[in-house]
């Protein structure tokens, strides 16, 4: 299997990771009454609670564009010493991002983003040009 393919599946495997994580805080804080009902009320976490969800759909939108690049790499037989280490480069760039984001921290979250995002765009643009 393909390093990056690999690593795609790693990456899906911490959005599981960080929906736990972020479950058990937003339920604790909105309460179980409002997360397990309907939601017609709508209702915000805040804080911790709320960054951990922010990070989770983070991850949501990032995944889409890296298992693009993954797809492009793997099925157009691509694959380099780059593309394996922009794959891991995005994949630790994810995980240091929960803390980063969760912790508040002032351009923390954004540096460590932005690592993974251009380690995204790389992979691309090494493989289509």
């Amino acid at each position: 299997m393909p390093v990056e393919l690999k690593v795609l599946g790693y990456a899906a495997l911490l959005q599981f990771v960080q929906f736990i994580l972020m479950a058990v805080p937003v339920n604790l804080q909105l309460g179980v009454a409002y997360t397990g009902g309907n939601r017609d009320e709508q209702k915000q976490a805040t804080g911790v609670p709320g960054r951990l969800k922010r990070a989770l759909e983070n991850h949501n939108e990032g995944l889409i564009l890296f298992t693009i690049a993954v797809l492009v790499v793997v099925l157009g037989d691509a694959s380099s010493a780059l593309t394996v280490n922009c794959a891991w480069a995005y994949f630790w760039a994810r995980v240091l991002y929960i803390p980063a984001y969760a912790s508040g921290v002032f351009l923390v979250r954004s540096l460590v983003w932005g690592v993974g995002f251009i380690a995204t765009a790389i992979m691309l643009i090494d493989v289509l040009f």
